[in-house]
């Protein structure tokens, strides 16, 4: 496996990755795939199985642990698998794409250290942690105590911001969109 460049958004939930990642994806100029994530849990809302996550039972995910399928893997919440298969990589690549992620901070900083030459680790800091609850509520998929949840690992990842290689401060959008798609552009283009 060693083939692209691979691009790693993380953050805390709330952040705005995803809307980040969503916007880079149609930069065609980028030659971007998103590297879907398998997870052990129900799809939310309009989630669909395939695009937005590989959903797998928890027995076959331990499975693919075992077999050591993963290029990365975490236990994000008690019995709440999140990780990259192997052969998602290996798809993306075939398809002469460079991959892009957007997953969780412990498993972009794995990816970094396992990758370290071919890939851009990029956090995305939110403005606040009161924004980041705020943006959880309105969201309006989760429970209380799930937004509680998050918040309070928020903290945590928080602190790993200065291990990735460059912090998006995403208080304006259009901003952090504009900062993305050059420090992209300049990663895939070296």
């Amino acid at each position: 496996m060693n083939k692209g460049k691979l691009i790693v958004f993380s953050a805390p939930s709330g952040s705005g990755k995803t809307t980040i990642v969503k916007h880079l994806l149609k930069q065609e100029d980028l030659n971007l795939e998103f590297s879907i994530s398998a997870a052990s849990r129900a799809p939310r809302g309009e989630e669909v199985n395939g695009k937005d996550y590989y959903f797998i039972s928890l027995e076959e995910f331990k499975k693919h642990i075992k077999a050591e399928d993963f290029l990365e893997w975490e236990e994000v919440y008690r019995d709440n698998f999140y990780g990259t298969l192997k052969s998602e990589i290996e798809r993306i690549w075939a398809l002469g794409k460079n991959v892009i992620f957007d997953i969780d901070v412990a498993g972009g900083l794995r990816i970094k250290h396992k990758f370290p030459e071919q890939t851009l680790a990029v956090f995305v800091k939110p403005p606040s942690v009161d924004e980041l609850k705020r943006r959880l509520k309105e969201r309006s998929t989760e429970s209380e105590d799930k937004i509680n949840m998050r918040i309070a690992k928020a903290s945590v990842e928080l602190a790993t911001a200065p291990q990735f290689d460059v912090i998006i401060k995403n208080y304006d959008l259009a901003v952090a969109l504009e900062e993305a798609h050059d420090l992209v552009k300049d990663f895939v283009n070296k």
